[in-house]
């Protein structure tokens, strides 16, 4: 029908521009509201157009599905988003290959014919969903920090060869049903062997490369989508998955070029395994130096008398919930004629954006947010670089020490401020499992406890000066 081509071209321009605004923290709210209109207007003209069941049964599936969501929408924390965004590219990968199994099912007891082009398209969106489904439930069981398995890079040797192995064998599966639809029990197997797959190329990937991981099978759940609208002749599902998918190889790619590393290193590279290099380098794992603390006290006068302040959030200021009492603090300052902005690393938390969105909803102004590359140069005239919960992206050891796992990672130059106020539970490591020689630094000054306490300090003990 000519009316559903029309109606799917409008959701399409909907995707695009809710994809556009979404690049901004400013529009990123009405971003996503469009997004989700086309959406919405995708599936009820498609619903209007095939009634594949009866619309009680989908009234009962969006009724469950939809409270779910809205559910964990209204429940999930900051700091558990990027485990919410694994499950969900899982659940769209587990979709994919329902609607490549459907109609493999329907084709096959039909007596229609499987083309190689229908049946190719069904195999890869099969493989890919097998892979993102598997994958995407490991990547959040370590994001989760599950007791049944490892947060490291798990690795062994042979795995290379066993994974190209296993991606042959499905491929040649998947070749093999292609011609001999009829053997329902070659297509069970190849979508086990994909998901097997899945779960050795994740969990050969340590907990700080996650987030690219989870970007990756975000592009994979797009794809396999994709392939799914091939499969049944649905052009928004077409433009939806290529969306998805190509948004989520650039992030990826953004990722990769944040921490100066290949995809194909991150994938393979067993970064964060004891064997793998994490932990080892030339950051060490034991002291370096003398670590000088401050206590709020101190720590509040610094910042009462300077003339301009950066705060970098990091993890740590999610875990502890203190987005709210940072804001209160850079406000204080502020009324007191400092200067405050926040800088923002695009690897800084568990997945990009992060803390953007978790100081925008302590309504933080977006002003006042700057990108990594504004506000290198303006650590120079800062007179004081308080660090909440970040570690490797303000490790100085990136820029000089070719033996350390981040070395050529760009950083946050905050060892280049007059001062560096480090708020930290301990000297515990950050994901790459080494040493912060900026905690050793003779500007630094430690402030140890939970973020959300310290802050309170600082910003009573603000209070107190005249």
């Amino acid at each position: 029908m000519e009316w559903i081509t029309l109606v799917y071209l409008v959701s399409g321009v909907a995707f695009i521009i809710g994809l556009k605004r979404l690049s901004s923290p400013k529009t990123a709210r009405s971003g996503n509201a469009i997004a989700s209109l086309g959406m919405l207007v995708a599936i009820v003209a498609t619903l209007l157009n095939k009634q594949i069941v009866e619309f009680w049964q989908i009234g009962v599936g969006i009724l469950i599905g939809g409270s779910i969501g809205a559910y964990f929408a209204r429940t999930i924390q900051m700091t558990s988003m990027p485990q919410l965004v694994a499950v969900l590219n899982g659940f769209g990968g587990g979709a994919s290959q329902l609607v490549a199994a459907a109609e493999f099912i329907r084709l096959t007891r039909s007596g229609e014919e499987l083309t190689v082009m229908t049946g190719t398209t069904i195999m890869l969106a099969s493989i890919i969903g097998a892979i993102t489904l598997s994958g995407s439930f490991i990547a959040y069981a370590k994001l989760q920090g599950l007791k049944f398995i490892a947060d490291r890079a798990v690795v062994f040797p042979g795995r290379h060869v066993l994974n190209l192995v296993l991606a042959i064998g499905a491929l040649g599966i998947a070749g093999y049903v292609v011609f001999d639809p009829a053997n329902g029990t070659m297509f069970l197997a190849m979508h086990l062997v994909a998901m097997v797959l899945g779960v050795l190329l994740v969990i050969a990937i340590g907990g700080a490369d996650m987030p690219v991981v989870v970007a990756l099978l975000n592009s994979y759940s797009g794809i396999a989508g994709a392939m799914a609208g091939f499969i049944i002749n649905n052009n928004a599902l077409i433009i939806t998955g290529a969306l998805v998918g190509a948004s989520g190889l650039i992030l990826t790619q953004i990722m990769c070029k944040a921490m100066n590393r290949s995809l194909a290193n991150v994938l393979f590279g067993g970064f964060g395994s004891d064997a793998g290099g994490g932990g080892g380098g030339g950051g060490g794992d034991g002291p370096q130096g003398t670590i000088r603390e401050v206590d709020a006290e101190g720590g509040a006068m610094l910042m009462a008398y300077a003339s301009q302040v950066v705060i970098v959030p990091g993890y740590g200021l999610a875990v502890a919930q203190a987005q709210h009492v940072c804001r209160e603090l850079a406000e204080l300052l502020e009324s007191r004629g400092v200067e405050v902005k926040y800088a923002i690393h695009p690897v800084a938390g568990r997945m990009p954006g992060h803390m953007n969105v978790l100081l925008a909803e302590a309504n933080v102004p977006y002003e006042n947010l700057w990108e990594m590359e504004r506000i290198n140069s303006e650590f120079d005239r800062t007179d004081v670089a308080l660090v909440i919960g970040a570690n490797d992206v303000v490790n100085p050891a990136a820029r000089h020490d070719t033996a350390s796992p981040i070395y050529g990672m760009p950083i946050l130059d905050v060892d280049k401020a007059q001062t560096t106020i480090v708020m930290k539970r301990s000297m515990n490591p950050g994901f790459a499992g080494i040493q912060n020689e900026l905690f050793f630094h003779d500007k630094t000054r430690m402030l140890f406890g939970d973020a959300k306490a310290r802050l309170n300090d600082l910003v009573e003990e603000m209070k107190q000066i005249e």
